[in-house]
């Protein structure tokens, strides 16, 4: 971890290029809950605002604390206010807190309060029987633990909770996933990124108006993974690369619109990304969000029923957590590559029937450290 004076505070006032505000995740707010617990624990400190490392080593994110004080147990409890931005997230302006003891084992323990739930089924990246904080947020709470103890070493159990989470955790994917007694502790970065909003569609409509305009090959992605693809081995410019989020279908709308107003033909449009948002046009779901969509295992297992995989392998396909969970049972099956390449094709041909105007359409698979799948593997 870089020093944290070396690091440039994130400015939350900035708005995402779609011109509407970004949020701190539940991982941040943790993290936040945490040094603010530990500021009072080790060195008596009360503070109403800390400053925590994000992921991107060049950034750290000023946070609010609620509140901070001592329990009768000799622990001590901190409390963070989520604000997720204008994202429609389930847990904004709920009270994200944790309590913070000495152990005697010279480690950092994650334990579960009320409010977030508890790993039950294998499938997901964190073991059994663990709390549902993800490796990410992990790394931000040892951070912060490394940052106020200097270093001392001293081990503390960090326990996270969320009020009325486990309500809010059945507006989510968790008791699918095998995620019992409330919410996860997400994020990737600690930024809520403003998505899934009607602005976000308009705004969305708007880039792929400038992408198009040229009249050359574009590519659309749902996030990171597909964006980096588009920009390295396509070689695309950032004006033809789309970042659509979970509006795959009204992206294909828009396209078509587009490109009958114009009177133009595309050569090409690729749709680069991960099989777990991906595949779940091929069950008809065109709006990938969580909550207009099921989970696209079903649809993964049953392109590989028909694709003549055992029916036991097809069974536990659809019977996954997740997509990722797939994907790692299926790491080292000789027919892998050709299912990923068979998805591809299917996935692609569902768009053909929305797309008139496109000459050839290209769809490209990555698991989520990057690892390609089908045709680019």
């Amino acid at each position: 971890m870089s020093n944290m004076a070396e690091r440039i505070p994130f400015d939350l006032g900035v708005r995402a290029e779609n011109g509407m505000r970004r949020g701190r995740t539940t991982g941040a707010c943790a993290t936040a809950a945490v040094k603010a617990a530990l500021l009072l624990l080790i060195h008596g400190e009360t503070v109403d605002e800390v400053e925590i490392g994000l992921p991107d080593p060049r950034y750290s994110l000023k946070v609010p604390i609620h509140s901070v004080g001592r329990l009768a147990d000799g622990a001590v409890r901190a409390e963070v206010i989520k604000e997720a931005g204008d994202d429609p997230d389930c847990t904004d302006g709920t009270t994200i807190f944790v309590s913070v003891r000495p152990n005697d084992l010279g480690e950092v323990r994650f334990l579960a309060g009320p409010g977030v739930g508890t790993i039950t089924q294998p499938g997901i990246r964190i073991p059994v029987g663990e709390p549902a904080i993800n490796p990410v947020p992990r790394q931000m709470m040892r951070a912060a633990v490394e940052e106020v103890s200097e270093g001392a070493g001293g081990g503390f159990d960090l326990t996270i909770g969320c009020e009325n989470g486990e309500a809010l955790a059945r507006k989510t994917f968790n008791p699918r996933l095998g995620i019992l007694g409330g919410i996860s502790i997400l994020g990737t970065s600690g930024l809520v990124e403003p998505m899934s909003l009607s602005a976000y569609r308009a705004s969305i409509e708007v880039y792929i108006r400038v992408a198009l305009a040229e009249g050359q090959e574009v590519a659309y992605a749902p996030g990171k993974i597909g964006t980096a693809f588009a920009r390295s081995a396509l070689r695309l410019p950032p004006k033809r690369i789309v970042s659509i989020s979970n509006f795959i279908g009204f992206a294909l709308e828009c396209t078509e619109r587009e490109l009958a107003e114009r009177n133009l033909t595309l050569p090409a449009l690729w749709l680069v990304g991960h099989p777990g948002k991906l595949a779940k046009p091929l069950a008809g779901d065109w709006d990938t969000h969580s909550s207009k969509s099921a989970m696209a295992m079903r649809a993964v297992a049953q392109v590989a029923a028909e694709c003549g995989f055992a029916p036991t392998e097809v069974a536990a396909m659809a019977g996954s957590n997740t997509v990722e969970a797939v994907l790692d049972s299926l790491r080292e099956h000789p027919r892998a590559r050709a299912l990923w390449c068979e998805v591809e094709r299917r996935i692609a041909a569902a768009m053909r029937e929305r797309l008139s105007r496109v000459e050839r359409l290209e769809v490209r698979l990555f698991g989520l450290h990057g690892t390609a799948l089908g045709q680019a593997a």
